[in-house]
């Protein structure tokens, strides 16, 4: 099924919102600069279009997002913290706006086989390995190789062992905010040994704005006639489950909060959704629309285009209101989502799934990206 446009009125705005000198709250710099272990961290603001975005180069988070809504009032549409401390000792939610690897989601059992060698990597309290470990990419300090008015490019080394993967992984990553209010994550690594790769992009949304209330009434499409189911641990178990006439179908739009609370085995293990989709397009590494969603609340939206063959889509649903966003306003239960383009989780122990393996002369490649569009 040919995925179909949600928006059927939506407008380009660039430019069209008187936005551009608004005030925005944004995080002041010294309060992201320290140093992790003899590393410099800082916090960058790239700008293009409507949108202004800030990052900093510790676990290449988005720190904030700031867009329009289809009155020009201005959200930052992005879950962060208020000062690198948060981020390093955050007590929280570890991945809020991280990349997230060397090998995104989990790895059943913590281990994995390559070319006849059994590693380890470390176990969360579920048994698992996830989003690549204890340091991960996201835990660690990225190089900035340049940073522009409208991009930010960086570049880490994963060394040979680091979370008990196998290679030295070098990886640049650019984020660019385009002038069609574009952005576009580009990844590129090389391994100096057989090891596996699954990078992927964090950012937890919310239309309306941070801590700005639930998205379950968020407009959602997703372009897949299947997901890959789990057990208890949200460990795929290595089926195909067709989406027809489960709470998991969204290629037609409908809002998230329609079934999310069904009596349905998937959703109870992960208190909502949060589960691979296997996207219905073939895996040739073409961009193209692969999903959709809509506030009808702001009148913001975005599409996300990809490379890749899944997405990962989760509602937020471990949030409980204990700990606070950048703003002073608890993060709560359902009050966000996030969309991770990426090969099939678990994959590694996994056969028959497409293969997340790099080899030394190969180049990984991956293309993100969330086009930001008003209704």
């Amino acid at each position: 099924m040919r995925l179909t446009y949600l928006l059927t009125a939506t407008m380009l705005f660039v430019g069209c919102c008187g936005t551009a000198n608004q005030d925005l709250n944004l995080m002041k710099a010294e309060d992201f600069r320290t140093t992790v272990d003899g590393k410099a961290t800082d916090l960058y603001t790239i700008k293009n279009g409507d949108l202004t975005m800030q990052v900093t180069n510790f676990g290449a988070r988005v720190v904030s997002l700031w867009m329009p809504d289809r009155e020009g009032k201005m959200a930052d549409i992005v879950l962060g913290y208020q000062n690198i401390d948060r981020y390093i000792n955050n007590g929280g939610e570890r991945f809020l706006g991280s990349v997230v690897g060397r090998v995104a989601n989990r790895i059943g059992n913590g281990k994995f086989t390559l070319d006849g060698v059994e590693y380890t990597t470390p176990q969360n309290n579920n048994g698992q390995t996830l989003h690549g470990g204890l340091k991960g990419v996201d835990m660690v300090v990225w190089d900035v190789v340049e940073a522009t008015e409208n991009s930010l490019h960086l570049t880490y080394t994963a060394p040979d062992g680091q979370d008990g993967f196998p290679g030295n992984l070098t990886i640049n990553m650019t984020y660019t905010l385009t002038e069609n209010n574009e952005f576009k994550v580009a990844y590129s690594a090389t391994t100096d040994k057989t090891t596996p790769v699954n990078l992927s992009h964090h950012s937890f949304f919310n239309l309306k704005g941070e801590a700005g209330g639930t998205i379950t009434d968020h407009i959602l499409q997703i372009d897949a006639d299947h997901i890959t189911p789990t057990d208890a641990n949200l460990i795929p178990t290595g089926e195909l489950l067709p989406v027809e006439g489960t709470p998991f179908d969204f290629r037609t739009p409908h809002a998230i909060g329609d079934m999310i609370d069904a009596d349905n085995e998937q959703l109870k293990n992960g208190r909502g959704y949060d589960m691979n989709w296997v996207l219905n397009r073939p895996d040739n590494g073409e961009v193209v629309k692969v999903m959709s969603i809509y506030d009808p609340q702001s009148g913001r939206g975005f599409e996300v285009y990809t490379d890749q063959i899944a997405l990962q889509f989760y509602s937020g649903n471990f949030f409980d209101g204990s700990y606070n966003g950048k703003y002073g306003k608890p993060l709560s239960f359902r009050e966000s989502v996030v969309f991770e383009t990426q090969k099939y989780p678990d994959a590694v122990n996994h056969p028959h799934f497409p293969s997340v393996v790099l080899n030394p002369g190969e180049e990984y490649a991956h293309t993100c990206i969330y086009k930001f569009i008003l209704q």
